[in-house]
């Protein structure tokens, strides 16, 4: 099968461990049963007018009548940039069994763990999963004029500053960080702003699914 990428992206971005970087991609050129095939993301015209809100992507509009309520949902297909599997080679994607077994970790050793919702509050105060704390992205890097946000997201993790007042993360906790859904940057701009700082990579992991594939999954939510 003859593959094509359409908008370009280097390969070595993909492949290369430097820093974490957010990624466009709008799709691929393929040949299918000898057609040419495009293949992306279905856009309605009328999709451009669907606000990237809480309650336009989490309201919980129940799907097909044929089907009882309680066993489909609706999402938003059309928002957002889907975003690689990877962001780098040395921070590790997870799925939903990984949250599952991490949150059994988070409850009995709360110091250690921590599950981020990297969203903006009115997002978080909609719905997350259960035990996870809101760092919102923004407040992740240091910014003399919220100096409070910036000490509270070092108190959430577990950071301290050494005797010379440097950020010391030799005890900050192993962090799952997630936003919306694979097509939500929120929790990519987070872990860029943790890397940035100085957090260990190998301290961060990386929920790619999200909130939606949590829902698509069937998981329990809670609003906080």
């Amino acid at each position: 099968m003859r593959v094509a990428i359409v908008i370009g992206i280097l390969s070595s971005m993909l492949l290369a461990n430097e820093d974490v970087k957010t990624f466009q991609f709008a799709g691929v050129e393929t040949t299918y049963k000898d057609k040419e095939v495009y293949i992306k993301r279905l856009k309605h015209p009328n999709c451009h007018k669907v606000g990237i809100t809480p309650e336009n992507i989490f309201g919980g509009d129940l799907a097909a009548l044929s089907v009882p309520a309680e066993c489909k949902k609706n999402f938003v297909t059309s928002v957002g940039v889907i975003q690689p599997i990877k962001i780098d080679d040395d921070i590790q994607t997870v799925g939903e069994i990984e949250v599952l077994k991490f949150l059994e970790l988070l409850e009995f050793e709360p110091e250690s763990y921590a599950l981020v919702d990297a969203r903006k509050p009115k997002w978080y105060k909609k719905i997350t999963i259960p035990h996870s704390i809101n760092i919102p992205f923004s407040d992740v890097m240091e910014d003399e004029d919220f100096p409070k946000d910036y000490a509270e997201v070092l108190k959430h993790l577990n950071v301290k500053r050494d005797k010379d007042d440097k950020l010391d993360f030799s005890e900050a906790k192993k962090a799952i960080v997630f936003c919306n859904g694979n097509w939500c940057v929120q929790s990519v701009w987070a872990i860029e702003a943790l890397v940035e700082v100085g957090y260990p990579k190998e301290k961060i992991l990386w929920y790619r699914g999200g909130l939606q594939d949590w829902l698509g999954s069937g998981f329990t939510t809670v609003q906080p």
